[in-house]
C-alpha cells in the first residue's frame, strides 16, 4: 500500500478500536439484567445495540445526532436531533430521557449508555430558558475557541438533565453507567456535560465506567504502526489549544521526523471569523499542517473526528502532504473556509460514522 493508504489505515484502526459496539459488549460481562435501557450520544446507537443483543429485548430509548440511529430493532425508541447547535428535537429527547428515567419503579435497574455529543442532542431546559436561548449559547461557544471542559461548564447552566440532573430523577434500586469518553481527562462530569454524572447524593446502588477514550484508540493506531514496522516517535494527547498554535507546534516536530510515525489525540479549538466558510476544526487544522509541510518528500498527515464528523460537515477531516499547500490556502483559512479548499484538492477524509467518539486523532507518517 502507499503512504497515504498506510496513514489512514492506521487511523482507522485506531478508532474501530473504540467502537461503540465493541467497547460495550466486553463492559457488559458481569452486569445485572438492566430493566430499562438509554442511550444517548454520537455512538448511542451501537452502545444500545451491543446491550440488546447481550441482555435481549427490553424498553429502550436512543437519543442520537441525525443520520446515526442505524441498526437498531424496531421496537426501540429513536429520537434524532442535531449537532452540534440543538435543536426543537433535542428538547424532545432530553425530556423524553428524564420521563423514562422518572417513570422506573422501586427496585428497577437502569443501564444508561453516554457518550459524546450529549450535550447538544438532550436537553431539558431550567425554567425561563427557551430554545433560542440553547441555540445562542452554543452557537457563541462554539465560535469563541473555547476548549470542551469550559463549553460543557457554561451548557450545564441552563439545564436540569446535566451535571447530574438527569439520574436525580431515578428512584429505582441501581444505576450502571457505561461511557465512550470524548473530554480530556475522561471525567464522566464533564461528557455529555455530565448527563450520565451522579447527583450530588443519591440512594441507589450505582456503578459507573468509562469503557473506551482517546488513549484507547492512540495505543491500538501504536500498535499496528509497529507491526507495519514502522517506528513510533509519539503518542501523547496534546491537541488541546488553537488550531494555529498546534499546527506550529507539531508541524516542526513532524518535519523534523525521522522514518516512522507519530500519533497525536485531542481536540483543538478554533475561533471563527464573523461570517466563516466550510469545515471544521479537523479541516482547519489539516491545512494549517499542510502549510507547514509544504514541499516536504515523504510526510502524509491524517487528522479526523473520531465520529466521522467535523464540525457541521460530512467529512471527518482530511489527509495532506507536501502538495496540498497551494493557490487559495491561505485565505481559505483566514476565511475558516478550509473545508472548501480540501474538497478542491481531493483531500477530505469521508468515513460516515463510526460508531463512536473518543475527540480527534492525528497521525502523521514519514517513509
Amino acid at each position: 500500500m502507499d503512504r497515504k493508504e498506510q496513514a489512514i489505515r492506521i487511523w482507522q484502526t485506531g478508532v474501530d478500536a473504540v467502537g461503540g459496539h465493541a467497547a460495550t459488549s466486553k463492559a457488559l460481562q458481569g452486569i445485572p439484567q438492566p430493566d430499562q435501557i438509554l442511550a444517548v450520544g454520537k455512538p448511542a446507537a451501537a452502545m444500545a445495540r451491543a446491550a440488546l443483543e447481550h441482555f435481549g429485548p427490553r424498553p429502550t430509548l436512543v437519543v442520537t445526532k441525525d443520520g446515526h440511529g442505524r441498526d437498531l430493532p424496531d421496537y426501540v425508541t429513536v429520537i434524532e436531533a442535531s449537532h452540534p447547535v440543538p435543536d426543537a428535537r433535542s428538547l424532545q429527547g432530553g425530556q423524553a430521557l428524564r420521563e423514562a428515567v422518572e417513570a422506573m419503579k422501586p427496585g428497577s435497574h437502569l443501564l444508561l449508555l453516554v457518550s459524546g455529543g450529549a450535550s447538544s442532542l438532550a436537553e431539558d431546559l431550567v425554567p425561563g430558558k427557551t430554545l433560542g436561548d440553547l441555540e445562542q449559547l452554543n452557537i457563541k461557544l462554539l465560535s469563541e475557541g473555547l476548549d470542551i471542559t469550559a463549553m460543557n461548564a457554561e451548557r450545564r447552566k441552563l439545564s436540569r438533565i446535566k451535571r447530574g440532573g438527569l439520574l436525580s430523577h431515578f428512584h429505582g434500586d441501581r444505576v450502571t453507567v457505561l461511557a465512550i469518553s470524548d473530554v480530556p481527562g475522561d471525567d464522566l462530569n464533564v461528557v455529555g456535560s455530565g448527563i450520565g454524572a451522579l447527583p450530588g447524593s443519591v440512594d441507589f446502588a450505582a456503578t459507573t465506567q468509562i469503557v473506551a477514550s482517546n488513549a484507547h484508540a492512540r495505543a491500538a493506531a501504536a500498535d499496528l504502526a509497529q507491526v507495519d514496522g514502522l517506528t513510533v516517535h509519539a503518542n501523547e494527547e496534546c491537541l488541546h489549544d488553537d488550531f494555529l498554535n498546534i499546527a506550529e507546534a507539531l508541524g516542526e516536530r513532524i518535519r523534523a521526523m525521522p522514518k516512522g510515525v507519530m500519533i497525536f489525540g485531542g481536540e483543538p479549538t478554533v475561533v471563527l471569523p464573523t461570517n466563516p466558510g466550510r469545515g471544521g476544526r479537523n479541516q482547519a487544522l489539516a491545512l494549517a499542517l499542510a502549510r507547514e509541510i509544504a514541499g516536504c518528500e515523504g510526510i502524509t498527515v491524517v487528522v479526523g473526528g473520531t465520529d466521522g464528523t467535523d464540525g457541521p460537515t460530512q467529512a471527518a477531516g482530511a489527509v495532506v502532504d507536501g502538495t496540498t499547500w497551494g493557490d487559495g490556502a491561505e485565505q481559505a483559512l483566514q476565511q475558516a473556509d478550509s473545508g472548501s479548499y480540501l474538497d478542491h484538492a481531493g483531500a477530505l477524509l469521508v468515513t460516515g460514522p463510526t460508531g463512536t467518539n473518543v475527540m480527534d486523532l492525528l497521525v502523521a507518517i514519514r517513509t
